[in-house]
């Protein structure tokens, strides 16, 4: 199972960034879904995540109110739709999935797409 991401760039402070996700391979099973990120020094962190089989999402005491994370159109894809940028938003972010886990540690999802960059200037 191969993700495909994109999204990220650089914004300023207070501005607004969109990311995408989805697993290329057309399939039955819906997928838990999930974003990370990872700033320099650190480990890679939770975001948001959304159930496969009631789309709930849960976020990062750190994005709450910031970040909404959504399905997409097509099956098993999602969005995460990034306001009011911090500078410590600063960080690598990293789409997951996974068939039957779902968490806030990384260790439940089995499948990774590429990071990409997200960068706030102050």
């Amino acid at each position: 199972v191969q993700l495909q991401a994109s999204g990220g760039g650089l914004v300023q402070a207070g501005g607004s960034l969109m990311l995408s996700c989805g697993v290329s391979e057309r399939t039955n099973i819906k997928y838990h879904m999930a974003y990370f990120r990872q700033a320099p020094g650190e480990g890679r962190t939770f975001v948001a995540r959304l159930g496969r089989s009631d789309d709930m999402p849960y976020y990062a005491d750190s994005v709450k109110g910031r970040f909404t994370i959504s399905r997409g159109n097509a099956e098993n894809t999602v969005t995460l739709q990034m306001n009011s940028l911090k500078p410590e938003d600063t960080a690598i972010y990293f789409c997951a999935a996974d068939a039957s886990r779902s968490g806030v540690s990384a260790h439940f999802y089995d499948y990774w797409g590429k990071g990409t960059l997200v960068t706030v200037s102050s």
